[in-house]
């Protein structure tokens, strides 16, 4: 099997997609509980998961493994599992503070430009803004939620200014909120 999620079988798909709002969003879903850092445990959620799918120890850690986002990291032992980053949930997945590049960018639909143009880019029901180290990645994003328009980030002003972005080590950049003034479009 090649990597990305669009090489995974339909199967795996939407158990990826279950784990992903389990994770990041539902956890009481299925009655998980995670720690304050967001870890499950592995065991516990393969044993939450059987009745909506018959998930293996080998098919989560294919799920984690191909998943072209890189949703989902395991602890070094192999019994914990967190989604990295896009949690709706108060969790602490333990960013630590980066100096970003002087530009980053945000892919979204045309249907958001309004507000964004108002308002800025604000994380909305999760707890930080997501941006993009490259154009590419950005309009892949957008073409999520319908015609893609990407902004540039100002990120280097941002952070000058005091603003504080995180890496995730899936490479996604973080930080609370992007006002107007750092926006082009």
């Amino acid at each position: 099997m090649t990597q990305g999620q669009n090489s995974m079988p339909k199967i795996l798909m939407r158990m990826s997609k279950f784990v992903s709002m389990v994770l990041r969003h539902k956890p009481q879903e299925i009655g998980l509980k995670l720690d304050e850092h967001g870890w499950a445990d592995v065991a516990e959620l393969l044993e939450k998961m059987q009745p909506r799918h018959a998930i293996t120890m080998e098919m989560l850690e294919e799920i984690v493994r191909t998943n072209n986002k890189q949703r989902f990291s395991f602890d070094e032992s192999h019994t914990k599992i967190r989604a990295n980053q896009g949690h709706t949930i108060e969790v602490d997945v333990e960013l630590e503070e980066a100096i970003p590049p002087e530009i980053l960018y945000h892919g979204t639909g045309e249907k958001s430009v309004a507000a964004i143009d108002e308002k800025g880019l604000l994380p909305m029901n999760r707890l930080h803004v997501h941006l993009s180290g490259d154009e590419e990645t950005a309009i892949r994003v957008g073409k999520r939620h319908g015609k893609p328009v990407v902004y540039k980030v100002k990120s280097g002003e941002m952070s000058r200014d005091g603003y504080i972005f995180y890496l995730s080590v899936n490479n996604v950049w973080l930080t609370k909120e992007v006002p107007v003034k750092y926006l082009e479009r």
